[in-house]
């Protein structure tokens, strides 16, 4: 059991049977009545943000989670196949329950996210950039880097994000997986 004075972002709690990640909170002491605790909680079944008003000192279920490092092998009916890095245990995690699969691709390595006591498999994080090759892409003009036009390019992993107009074909760029936005070229 914790309390709300024991929040932290990333902190995943037990509340009516559902699990939930803290996103962020924030403890309010009004000059008037009494403090309390604003949190928008993020469901692990759903991917839902809910925000949720906790009174100040209000004990809650808290959920132990380890942090696992797995790497991607294949895709199969069952779903996506992993294997830990160190045991070889191999496992299967459905899609939905990985942020940014698009850009998965084989040998990658993500971040699981276990509940210890019954071993099930919550959440996978990929690493927040990843590095991808071109497939395909209109060609671009050399030298316009003057505008911020962004044109269709699709990558390895099948995905398609939205480059400069100067990236080609069989170019290396790093995509943020959180919002699947370009960041940069990348030197081979």
């Amino acid at each position: 059991m914790a309390t709300t004075a024991d929040f932290r972002n990333g902190m995943c709690l037990d509340i009516d049977g559902q699990y939930y990640f803290i996103v962020e909170f924030l403890h309010v002491k009004p000059g008037k009545g009494p403090a309390f605790v604003r949190s928008k909680l993020k469901n692990v079944a759903t991917g839902r943000v809910i925000d949720k008003t906790w009174n100040s000192g209000v004990k809650v279920e808290e959920v132990r989670i380890e942090r696992r490092p797995y790497q991607y092998l294949y895709k199969d009916e069952m779903g996506l196949n992993f294997m830990h890095p160190e045991t070889f245990e191999q496992i299967s995690i459905p899609e939905a329950s990985i942020d940014g699969v698009q850009f998965l691709k084989e040998g990658d390595m993500v971040e699981a996210m276990v509940h210890a006591e019954s071993e099930t498999i919550l959440t996978c994080e990929l690493p927040a950039h990843v590095t991808l090759r071109v497939t395909y892409t209109e060609p671009g003009l050399k030298g316009d880097t003057a505008t911020n036009t962004l044109k269709p390019a699709t990558v390895e992993t099948g995905a398609e994000v939205r480059v400069p107009l100067f990236i080609s074909e069989g170019e290396l760029i790093e995509i943020d997986t959180r919002d699947g936005s370009y960041i940069g070229r990348v030197k081979e």
